[in-house]
C-alpha cells in the first residue's frame, strides 16, 4: 500500500464443507488496538458511502459478503503520503483485512447486487471522532 499506515493483510479462510470460516481479528494480532465496536455495513450497487475519515479509531476492514472496493486518501498533513491517494477492493476470492489508521479518508462502493462490510474500531462510535464530507481531493459523491 502507498498510503503510510495502510495495511492489507490475507487472513485465513478455513475451509468446511458445511460453510467455510473467515478468520478477522484476533486480539493475539500485532495490529489489535483495543476493542470498541464491531459493525457490518450494507452497500448496495450503483451507491458509494464515504467520504469517511477517523480523527483518533484505527479501522479494521474485511467484506463478509460479496466484493467491495475502498478509496482512500492520506488527510494528514505530516505525514510522508498527504495527499496521495489508492484503490483497494476486498473479497472472499482474496481474503484480507484492511487496517486504515486515523487521519486517512475513505470511500467504498460494490458492483454486487449488495456487499456487505465488517468494520472493527478501537472505541465506541461517537459522532464527534469522526468527520464526513460529500468531497474529497475533487471526487464528489452523491
Amino acid at each position: 500500500m502507498k498510503i503510510i499506515g495502510v495495511k492489507k493483510i490475507k487472513q485465513k479462510v478455513f475451509k468446511n464443507s458445511k460453510g467455510d470460516l473467515l478468520k478477522f481479528v484476533s486480539k493475539k494480532d500485532k495490529f489489535f488496538k483495543s476493542f470498541g465496536e464491531i459493525y457490518f455495513n450494507e452497500i448496495n450497487r450503483n451507491n458509494v458511502k464515504g467520504w469517511i475519515l477517523h480523527k483518533k479509531n484505527q479501522c479494521i476492514f474485511t467484506s463478509v459478503h460479496g466484493e467491495i472496493t475502498f478509496r482512500l486518501y492520506d488527510g494528514r498533513k505530516k505525514s510522508l503520503s498527504y495527499k496521495q491517494n489508492e484503490q483497494t477492493t476486498l473479497s472472499k476470492k482474496n481474503y484480507n483485512i484492511l487496517i486504515v489508521p486515523p487521519g486517512i479518508w475513505f470511500s467504498f462502493f460494490t458492483k454486487n447486487s449488495k456487499s456487505v462490510l465488517a468494520n472493527l474500531i478501537n472505541t465506541p462510535h461517537s459522532d464527534k471522532e469522526s468527520i464526513k464530507s460529500n468531497e474529497i481531493n475533487g471526487e464528489i459523491i452523491k
